[in-house]
């Protein structure tokens, strides 16, 4: 990527608190990617930690959702999120130093495959300032069949928007008060393929549709980098995370 194609999208994330990178890996990149997920999930996921894979249903495999932490439970996934352009990109767009947070993996099974609920990262991160990144890599094509991400350009400009209980796997709380009528005149659809990287701050409002298509997959890699100077309240992200585990051990989601 060229020096003013890095500064285009800086300026496009500062303004509209996302950035959209076209091919930012090459195929052969997400072959590999793909290549070291299927083996991840034949060989290490059975013996990861229950409340890092989420299923839709536990009893069905093919029903995976979401794996949490890859890059603590492997190599291959601990460079990628550590010494990779992901990360220099997350610098650049935060014009910091950043911390390795987490590294996911998501996926919305065809029929199975629920909305994302409209949410703001940072209500779930609990840290100030509220600082943060998530990127969001297609291993697939996504359109608005399969589930693609919609966000509110510029609402990290704004305040973080009152958070409830959505039931939701992997995305429990959800913004109460959505839409509003700048919601709904603002939102924007970004449709994807595989390779192609969307890049969102903290505050920014985004969810995506369920999955209605037959028989296509929406896999993809989401990456989450904090800013050197957030401070996490540990207090608040516990409670948080004993609620979930709680939560999805009752309904036998993990």
């Amino acid at each position: 990527m060229t020096q003013s194609g890095v500064q285009r999208y800086k300026h496009q994330f500062d303004l509209d608190g996302l950035t959209f990178i076209p091919s930012f890996r090459s195929q052969l990149e997400i072959a590999d990617i793909q290549k070291n997920l299927d083996r991840v999930i034949r060989l290490v996921v059975p013996s990861m930690p229950a409340e890092h894979v989420f299923y839709e249903d536990k009893q069905d495999q093919s029903s995976l959702k979401q794996l949490q932490n890859l890059h603590l439970h492997d190599a291959y996934f601990g460079q990628l999120m550590t010494d990779s352009p992901f990360r220099k990109l997350a610098e650049t767009l935060l014009d910091s130093k950043v911390v390795c947070k987490n590294m996911q993996y998501f996926n919305k099974p065809p029929k199975s495959g629920l909305p994302t609920p409209p949410h703001q990262d940072g209500y779930y991160f609990k840290i100030s300032p509220c600082e943060a990144i998530t990127m969001w890599l297609a291993l697939e094509p996504v359109d608005h069949e399969n589930g693609c991400v919609r966000y509110i350009p510029k609402s990290h400009l704004k305040s973080m928007r009152p958070h409830g209980s959505t039931g939701t796997l992997g995305f429990s709380q959800g913004i109460t008060d959505f839409p509003n009528a700048d919601d709904t005149a603002n939102e924007v659809a970004y449709p994807a393929q595989p390779g192609d990287l969307l890049a969102h701050h903290a505050l920014t409002i985004h969810r995506a549709t369920a999955n209605h298509s037959r028989n296509r997959t929406r896999k993809a890699i989401g990456l989450i980098y904090y800013r050197e100077d957030a401070v996490e309240d540990l207090t608040a992200r516990a409670a948080y995370k004993s609620e979930l585990i709680a939560e999805m051990n009752a309904k036998q989601r993990i």
